[in-house]
C-alpha cells in the first residue's frame, strides 16, 4: 500500500515539473517591462553627468557631493556600471 502511494507522489511531481518547463522558456521570451529601458539609460547617463560635473567643478565647488572629494568618480563610474550590468537582459 505505502509502496503505491510512493508512486502516486513521484508521477505527480514529475508532471508538475514537466508543466513548470513548459511555462519557462515562454517568460524567457517576454519582453521586457516599459520601464527597464529608461533606467537603463538613465543610470549610465547620471554616472556620465556625475563625472561630468565633478570634473568641471573640481577647482572651485567639488560638486555634486563635496565630502567624497575624488570618490565622486567612484560614484560615477559605479552608477554606469550598474546600468551596464542591465544590458545583458534587455529585449
Amino acid at each position: 500500500m505505502a509502496a503505491a502511494g510512493k508512486n502516486v507522489s513521484k508521477r505527480k511531481s514529475a508532471e508538475l515539473a514537466q508543466g513548470g518547463a513548459d511555462r519557462t522558456p515562454s517568460r524567457k521570451d517576454a519582453p521586457n517591462p516599459v520601464w527597464f529601458k529608461p533606467v537603463m539609460f538613465g543610470f549610465m547617463l547620471l554616472g556620465l553627468i556625475w563625472i561630468v560635473l565633478f570634473y568641471i567643478t573640481s577647482t572651485t565647488l567639488q560638486l555634486p557631493v563635496p565630502a567624497l572629494g575624488q570618490a565622486n568618480i567612484f560614484v560615477g563610474f559605479g552608477l554606469v556600471l550598474v546600468g551596464f550590468l542591465m544590458t545583458p537582459w534587455w529585449k
